[in-house]
């Protein structure tokens, strides 16, 4: 059994009491999680006062234990219907880990110190959020550095003053760009001198803490998108019709299995710009981790076809 917040607790019990409003939980335990391309997905095990059932998070949904007796099984048959899903929707709704890349670290980081926020209570909480918000920029700067040669007089890796003025520069050029560079420089700035005042603060409240993420998401945020629309080669408006709808297209060579590449494209006019490697297997075994369960080299596969989903209301 993984530990799990109340607020875990009550949001899984809620999820399956508006599901199956006909059943009464008897016992629920989280008893297994997967992060996939830093979205953590956790196996709850629920048992009810006439049946059992499984419920995986991210989206939530619940299967019967008597269709899905095994958990693996059934964590495989879930992320399978969210792969497919995102083909239903628009491109800007595809999960956003997929764009994150080479800053997934940074941003499950980032997640991790949100979770942290909603049971911040004390002053070494609040303390902590600030440290947090500080190792979150490091992580960043650090991906940055490796995503691009951005100087060949570089500061320290640590410096993250120093390489927030390098990278800005480069990306605004110019004297056009002095309204972009002083506002993408005091928002990293603000951002990091702020958590590192909260991570020694005396007198700080929660108030400051949800503050100082604020103020890193807008930050971190902001500037890795800019990166990473620049390395990828996106153009700020469509070469053809000067639109600027253009969307993420994620996909596979059928001569380069196991590597995904992205390129952009426009919802206007069709045009597709140049297409790059973004994720390959072996950094894909980076982007996911366990927690709980066993270890076993076995697979599980159906003996049986799965012709209809049970629902709780099915007799």
């Amino acid at each position: 059994m993984l530990r799990a917040t109340k607020e875990e607790e009550d949001d899984v019990r809620g999820y399956f009491e508006w599901q199956a409003s006909e059943l009464e939980i008897t016992f629920l335990q989280k008893v297994y999680v997967e992060t996939i391309l830093g979205t953590p997905h956790a196996v709850w095990d629920i048992h009810t006062t006439k049946d059992r059932w499984w419920v995986i998070t991210n989206p939530h949904n619940l299967y019967s234990q008597e269709q899905f007796p095994n958990m693996d099984l059934c964590f495989t048959f879930h992320m399978g219907l969210l792969i497919r899903k995102p083909k239903e929707r628009p491109q800007d709704q595809v999960p956003e880990a997929m764009r994150l890349l080479p800053f997934g670290t940074t941003f499950a980081k980032l997640r991790d110190a949100h979770d942290s926020l909603p049971s911040a209570m004390r002053l070494s909480d609040f303390q902590t959020i600030g440290v947090r918000s500080r190792e979150v920029m490091l992580d960043f700067i650090a991906a940055a550095q490796d995503s691009v040669r951005w100087t060949a007089d570089p500061p320290k890796r640590e410096n993250f003053r120093g390489w927030i003025e390098i990278i800005i520069n480069d990306l605004y050029p110019g004297d056009t760009n002095k309204e972009r560079r002083g506002l993408l420089k005091g928002a990293a700035e603000s951002a990091w001198t702020f958590a590192n005042w909260l991570a020694h603060s005396k007198s700080s409240t929660w108030r400051d803490a949800e503050l100082a993420l604020s103020m890193m998401d807008f930050a971190v945020g902001n500037i890795s998108s800019i990166i990473l629309h620049e390395i990828r080669g996106v153009p700020s408006a469509c070469p053809e019709c000067g639109s600027s709808h253009l969307h993420p297209e994620v996909g596979e060579y059928e001569n380069d299995a196991g590597r995904l590449w992205e390129r952009p494209i426009c919802m206007g006019c069709g045009w597709q710009g140049r297409a790059i490697p973004i994720l390959s297997a072996l950094e894909l075994k980076d982007l996911v981790t366990r927690q709980g369960g066993h270890s076993s080299d076995e697979h599980s596969i159906m003996t049986q076809p799965l012709r209809s989903m049970r629902r709780p209301d099915d007799t």
